[in-house]
């Protein structure tokens, strides 16, 4: 028998190993496939149309409290922390000087008022001394006619006659004397009258600047908001311009959220903006939208501005401020405080507005201090009313209303 029959040759069978690996690598593959395709059409029919950025801070107003006049704090009614309301008096200086010069003023206002009162009486004095001159005048004119109808005849002598030609001459000087002080006082008292009177107005307004320095030695709160960085002390002596504290209004606060360069492309004015803090976490949703855009980068507004002509320059991507608003019910249920992070995501689909254009003038103003032109006004009329015998109630302006003077509020 042959070695073939003997060892029959055989071919040993494929491995399974190999077509379960190309399996699960075509698999791999189609995964890899269908996940791209699925990135694609959400980057192209979403995800492109949105523009985040966790570079974002909250920012507001910080209102700065400082006198308006020299004096010595007596008083301080708020801390740190502690909420305020518009019109507060949050510090109070010693009024004594001022309260000083304000009694003077008041005191040359109501001799102004008592001289030019006494200028009006004297229009009706100097009218009847016109008077009394017209008829002595005519007294001596008629005399001089009587004497020369029968100074002919030699009733009369010349002496006689020469005299009353005299007392004509001297009566008529007498009247036109008496006429020019009549003239001479109504100028300075026509088309006016005692409130009106330029004298008066003069001493008004020293009146008015003195009553305003009074009046500010309470500092009042000019907006509503929260105290920060206290540095006022009793007894500290303070002149004007010294900052003595801060109130923040937390219920206008914004996001200044720094975007790259490259995601401001399609980045408009009125775009809605879904922003997390991360106080609170991505539990807390706000929603506001894009107000303004910054005129310059970060770095163009930094202290040291890079210098990017002197040839040692590489290029960095800038960052732009974009101010955004935020819905003040959400802030009211969350309150934010300035300078907290923020993740800022602006949907960006609707990309018909403008940049710079579309942005709206914001006002910001306080009252607080209109009322002491009112105040001073109604002292003014009460100064005015006790040395003229005027009504009480009599107004320089009939625009303001205010009647009585404001006290300078009493330590706690």
């Amino acid at each position: 028998m042959s070695d073939t029959q003997d060892h029959p040759s055989s071919t040993p069978p494929a491995p399974k190993s190999n077509g379960r690996r190309k399996t699960m690598m075509l698999l791999l593959g189609a995964v890899v496939l269908i996940a791209a395709i699925a990135y694609a059409l959400y980057y192209f029919l979403d995800a492109r149309f949105y523009e985040s950025t966790d570079d974002a801070y909250v920012n507001g107003n910080v209102v700065q409290i400082t006198p308006q006049v020299m004096g010595t704090v007596v008083g301080v009614n708020a801390d740190d922390t502690q909420i305020v309301k518009i019109g507060d008096p949050l510090i109070t200086l010693d009024p004594a000087d001022s309260k000083v010069a304000l009694d003077q003023a008041e005191a040359s206002l109501g001799q102004a008022v008592r001289q030019v009162r006494t200028l009006y009486v004297n229009n009706n004095a100097y009218a009847a001394d016109v008077v009394q001159r017209q008829a002595l005048f005519s007294q001596a004119q008629e005399d001089l006619r009587r004497r020369m109808l029968v100074a002919q005849s030699g009733a009369v002598s010349g002496e006689e006659l020469a005299h009353a030609q005299d007392a004509v001459k001297t009566a008529q000087a007498a009247l036109d004397v008496s006429q020019q002080q009549l003239a001479s006082n109504r100028s300075l008292t026509d088309n006016t009258s005692i409130t009106r009177h330029p004298n008066v107005m003069a001493a008004a307004a020293k009146v008015r600047d003195a009553y305003i320095n009074y009046a500010r030695n309470t500092l009042p709160a000019p907006v509503t908001g929260y105290v920060a960085k206290r540095t006022v002390q009793v007894g500290q002596r303070v002149s004007p311009g010294t900052p003595l504290m801060a109130i923040v209004p937390l219920n206008s606060v914004w996001v200044d959220a720094n975007f790259k360069e490259v995601q401001l492309r399609h980045m408009r004015i009125g775009q809605p903006v879904e922003l997390t803090a991360d106080v609170y976490g991505s539990s807390v949703v706000y929603h506001g939208k894009v107000i303004g855009f910054s005129a310059g980068t970060g770095s163009a507004f930094s202290l040291l501005p890079a210098q990017n002509a002197t040839g040692n320059w590489i290029k960095v991507v800038q960052r732009l401020p974009v101010r955004i608003g935020l819905d003040p019910q959400e802030l009211e249920k969350h309150p934010l405080r300035i300078g907290l992070s923020m993740g800022v995501e602006v949907g960006v689909r609707d990309d018909r507005g403008t940049q710079l254009a579309a942005a709206s003038n914001t006002v910001y103003q306080t009252n607080v201090f209109e009322k002491y032109g009112d105040e001073a006004d109604a002292e003014i009329g009460r100064v005015i009313a006790a040395n003229a015998g005027l009504p009480n109630d009599v107004q320089l302006n009939p625009s303001r209303n205010t009647r009585q003077m404001r006290p300078i509020p009493k330590l706690m």
